[in-house]
């Protein structure tokens, strides 16, 4: 499968055998504008890649947005925006004394601690986990050839940018962004699995489809509850848009957020799991649907088609989404099940760090080229 988390970091060009080799204690902070009370796959990545690096024995340090006053963000209140000035998070910055920066997103922490990394001649690696463009011309009248400007401009100078799929990477690579590596994601076996399916979850008749996730305009529900299909649609989580759709879709059960065991249940009542988005990076509840013995119906655009193989049995792509749900509804709960046990949280750590590494290698590869440019015309 594409992108999947067994391999390790594409293209870490190398001034190391083994990237991976001496990362043992190692100093790495992470820069990130997502962060508790956020619930998203943003969030889920970073907690669970801290976790792991930690059995790696790399010491990790985190710059939220938690350490400072914040403001909510316009048209999303649920998101908050840090309020701080370029010398105090360097000073954070610095007195992590980290051999690696990670930066994650690309808000105001992200901006300031990337000025930051470039002014002191640090390297630094970048992730692009949400398709900042899309999402923002979703909200504000802004052109997206603009947006895709900023992008370039925000990663471009750091030694790798993080990108979920290959698909992403082509897509982005023609948009002219450089140094794409890929870091594929995990999945939690044993929290997410099949569990006995109760005749009424819900209290609704099955067939029951599902989709979990944040309810906000970006994830594309209509496209899903708009759906002639039998049975019941859940919606499972919540966000800016649940009143509006809960009031417009009277005939759907709107569950709210759910979080550990309630949400791996709730999964595994599903007969299937209907990702409508056609923006996200990768889909990390694509995953967590997998691991539960949940076929899932999609568009056929970056994340499912790397997620889910054409004749796997575990899923169905198409761009007409009842088609796609009616398709996964017979597909086997052993075959999904199987495939999210192909993904591997240690394995997507391992390419995280080894593309961290080889960000840092680049830059000091620039800096010896340099140099010896400087000395040939000196």
């Amino acid at each position: 499968m594409t992108g999947n988390a067994n391999n390790l970091a594409d293209g870490a060009e190398g001034d190391m055998e083994s990237p991976l080799a001496d990362v043992s204690g190692a100093r790495l902070t992470i820069v990130t504008d997502a962060w508790h009370p956020q619930v998203n796959g943003v969030v889920r990545s970073i907690e669970t890649t801290n976790r792991e690096l930690e059995k790696l024995g790399v010491t990790v340090s985190l710059i939220t947005p938690q350490r400072f006053r914040s403001v909510p963000m316009p048209t999303y209140p649920e998101i908050r925006l840090s309020l701080t000035t370029p010398r105090k998070l360097g000073r954070m910055i610095a007195a992590e004394r980290p051999d690696y920066l990670h930066i994650a997103t690309e808000g105001p922490l992200g901006i300031l601690a990337r000025n930051w990394a470039l002014k002191h001649g640090m390297a630094f690696s970048t992730s692009y986990h949400t398709r900042f463009p899309e999402y923002v011309a979703e909200r504000l009248p802004v052109p997206i050839g603009w947006l895709y400007g900023f992008i370039r401009w925000f990663h471009n100078r750091g030694g790798a940018c993080m990108v979920a799929t290959e698909s992403l990477r082509r897509e982005l690579s023609e948009k002219g962004l450089r140094n794409l590596q890929i870091w594929s994601r995990g999945i939690d076996t044993a929290l997410f699995h099949p569990r006995p399916r109760e005749e009424t979850p819900f209290g609704l008749a099955r067939p029951i489809f599902m989709t979990v996730g944040r309810v906000a305009v970006e994830k594309n529900l209509p496209a899903f509850l708009d759906l002639d299909l039998p049975g019941s649609k859940v919606v499972v989580g919540d966000g800016p848009a649940r009143e509006e759709l809960a009031a417009r879709y009277p005939g759907v059960t709107f569950t709210g957020v759910k979080f550990g065991e309630d949400l791996a249940r709730a999964y595994a009542q599903a007969d299937v799991f209907v990702f409508p988005s056609r923006t996200d990076t990768f889909g990390n509840t694509i995953l967590e649907a997998l691991a539960s013995g949940v076929p899932v119906a999609a568009y056929p655009v970056t994340g499912p088609v790397d997620i889910i193989p054409q004749g796997s049995g575990a899923g169905a792509l198409d761009e007409d989404l009842r088609a796609a749900c009616l398709a996964a509804l017979p597909q086997s709960r052993e075959a999904a099940r199987a495939l999210a046990e192909t993904f591997s949280w240690a394995s997507a750590t391992q390419q995280f760090m080894a593309n961290v590494v080889a960000a840092k290698a680049r830059k000091k590869r620039r800096q010896r080229l340099a140099e010896a440019r400087g000395r040939q015309f000196s």
